[in-house]
């Protein structure tokens, strides 16, 4: 088995089934008439999307075979595989709307995947992903006190993370690709919260676990 895909099949089932169009619709600026969701698992985002009618068509991508196959229940149409090994023809295009949820940092080449990307969307579509931060205080401290940089099953240091951001190298991202970063959210939630407060909001570059980003085609 190739060793992406044995990574992802190990994961439990509800790693592929979180719907997530609470996070995604507060980013959104008009409905979507096409919409691909790169890492789809089993199209729970999508598909709620699409019951709100938030969304008309619906595509996704998944490496994971079994979650694609629950996708196809819901979603329009799936591709299975690995988005930096499928060829750009079998790509949907003119899309109003991608998600790239969590999937970014998981790739070999982010950079040349969000310029292939770029190339779907038409003018004036998004492309709304989800990267974790990893000048997270949560993370930097036990590097910095203990010398620990230890991976975990999941969150900012999932074993499936190739690559790391922080909210510049985001931007950088996004604009290589030929896009206006239009939107990015920094949320601060648990026990970061307090820092963030007490600083009064100086260091939420420092207490924000992820980013929610907004990049639009120009």
């Amino acid at each position: 088995m190739d060793p992406l895909r044995e990574l992802y099949s190990a994961k439990p089932a509800g790693y592929f089934a979180n719907a997530r169009d609470a996070e995604v619709v507060p980013l959104l600026n008009r409905p979507a008439d096409r919409a691909l969701e790169l890492g789809c698992g089993d199209g729970a985002t999508l598909g709620r999307l699409q019951e709100r009618g938030i969304v008309r068509w619906a595509a996704g991508i998944e490496i994971d075979a079994e979650a694609a196959d629950r996708a196809r229940a819901r979603l329009d149409q799936v591709l299975v595989g690995n988005i930096e090994a499928i060829a750009d023809e079998t790509l949907p295009r003119d899309l109003d709307l991608i998600l790239c949820l969590d999937v970014l940092e998981h790739l070999v080449d982010p950079w040349a995947v969000t310029r292939r990307l770029s190339k779907c969307l038409r003018s004036g579509g998004v492309l709304i992903s989800c990267i974790p931060n990893i000048r997270h205080v949560g993370t930097l401290m036990p590097l910095l006190l203990k010398g620990r940089f230890d991976y975990a099953e999941a969150g900012t240091l999932d074993r499936g993370h190739l690559r790391f951001f922080t909210r510049d190298t985001i931007r950088d991202l996004f604009q290589q690709a030929g896009l206006r970063v239009a939107r990015i959210d920094a949320p601060v939630m648990g026990k970061s919260a307090w820092l963030n407060a007490l600083t009064l909001g100086l260091a939420r570059d420092l207490c924000a676990y992820r980013y929610f980003v907004r990049a639009e085609a120009r």
